[in-house]
């Protein structure tokens, strides 16, 4: 039997770091499965690696990449230790400007590749697996000029509060994480129509390594919730305590 580590967006980002975190703390896992597009990328992470790695270069878009990662865990009778479902996107703008492929697009990797992947995993998963699925900030409200981002990671969040429930009575774990704006290559792609993201949330910025942290412990201790900064638990406790709506127009007044 050969226990994994599973972790998509493995190239870049959160999900790299995740992947270097993993490698120097989990000794028991057998092998890292390295989901990602850029296949050179993935190559490099291995190379940095103590643990076995498989390299699965997809587009998680389509269904093809979820269906060859099914069959490896099949013929190869495994065990997962971690899914980390960390692959994903946004694009700021007006929906209405955007680009139907790109706003589509992140319905298909935020939303339904994650929910195709952990459906996947769960038969081999056991007592003691975990799920730490990527949410967001912008899961607390709606955002505006973010609109489909913060509506696909609203439902990452509530899908991973109540398969947490619903798994307990199994002892596997599920985590939502709930970053803010961190320094990655998320604003890169973001931004690539031109809309440029609130002044206030380049203030509350953080790193890879301290969302991955706060992450791991958190699961560790069967949180349902990740919230890995000060500035982004009082936002979460502000969404809770004022209403959205006044939020959301405070928000679109000082949108840059």
């Amino acid at each position: 039997m050969k226990y994994i580590a599973l972790i998509t967006g493995a190239s870049s980002g959160i999900g790299r770091e995740f992947v270097y975190a993993i490698d120097q703390s989990m000794d028991s896992i057998d092998e890292i499965w390295l989901v990602a597009r850029r296949k050179d990328r993935l190559e490099e992470v291995s190379q940095r690696l103590r643990h076995h790695t498989r390299i699965i270069c997809g587009d998680l878009a389509g269904r093809i990449t979820v269906n060859r990662i099914a069959a490896h865990l099949k013929n190869d009778k495994c065990r997962v230790r971690f899914l980390v479902n960390a692959a994903g996107y946004g694009i700021l703008g007006d929906f209405d400007k955007g680009d139907r492929r790109d706003e589509t697009g992140m319905c298909d990797i935020n939303v339904r590749a994650l929910t195709d992947l952990t459906h996947v995993c769960i038969p081999y998963m056991s007592k003691g697996s975990r799920i730490i699925n990527l949410a967001s900030s912008a899961a607390f409200v709606p955002q505006t000029g973010f609109s489909v981002y913060a509506a696909t990671k609203a439902y990452v969040l509530s899908f991973s509060r109540s398969l947490n429930s619903e798994l307990k009575v199994k002892g596997i774990y599920v985590t939502a994480v709930c970053p803010g704006p961190v320094r990655t290559e998320f604003f890169e792609i973001a931004e690539k129509n031109g809309s440029k993201t609130l002044s206030l949330k380049k203030i509350a910025m953080t790193t890879p390594q301290k969302v991955v942290k706060c992450a791991l412990r958190d699961s560790y201790n069967k949180k349902e919730i990740s919230v890995p900064t000060f500035i982004m638990k009082m936002f979460r406790i502000m969404c809770k305590v004022l209403p959205h709506k006044a939020i959301i127009a405070a928000t679109s007044m000082i949108y840059k």
